[in-house]
């Protein structure tokens, strides 16, 4: 399945009060995942094997490193927890990192929202606005992150630009 997100990650000093306000504007929460994101070496863009209690998937996405709204082009292939596929994607490709995060999931409409608590790196906050076929568009995408980023009180020196695995990649070095 190819989609389009457009995305914001940043740093969430209070995930309680991030919760509340997805809770007061009527947020479906989904639940909590324990999710293990391993990354693989690849020469373009970034590849990684979820595996998690509500997630699994092989997801292939390209994305700049910019802080705020950020679109990024993505693959997802859905898979079951334990398939096997580690184990095959292990016996040809390079591990890059393990991104080992606890994750509770939330969504408005076609947006998704992540608080996240991510070991070795400390609590986040994520918004992706989600274009499953096409018909949203990319800067309507860019609108609802806006909002959200409005709405959550997000201030732009919380944005990151990098994903977690490269922020653990360098914090190992």
């Amino acid at each position: 399945m190819k989609i389009s997100i457009v995305e914001i990650k940043a740093v969430c000093h209070d995930p309680d009060r991030v919760r509340k306000i997805l809770l007061d504007h009527n947020a479906r929460f989904v639940g909590q995942d324990h999710q293990i994101d391993t990354y693989f070496v690849v020469e373009t863009g970034r590849l990684k094997l979820r595996e998690g209690d509500i997630e699994n998937s092989l997801i292939y996405y390209n994305r700049p490193d910019d802080a705020g709204p950020k679109r990024s082009d993505v693959q997802l292939y859905k898979t079951q927890k334990e398939s096997g596929l580690k184990d095959v994607l292990m016996s040809f490709l390079d591990e890059f990192v393990v991104v080992d995060k606890h994750r509770e999931i939330y969504f408005i409409d076609n947006v998704k929202f992540h608080i996240d608590r991510v070991e070795g790196l400390g609590s986040f906050v994520e918004i992706e606005a989600i274009d499953n076929d096409g018909s949203i568009g990319e800067e309507s995408l860019r609108r609802q992150c806006d909002h959200f980023l409005e709405m959550l009180a997000i201030p732009e020196s919380d944005l990151l630009t990098d994903s977690y695995s490269d922020m653990l990649a360098v914090s190992a070095h």
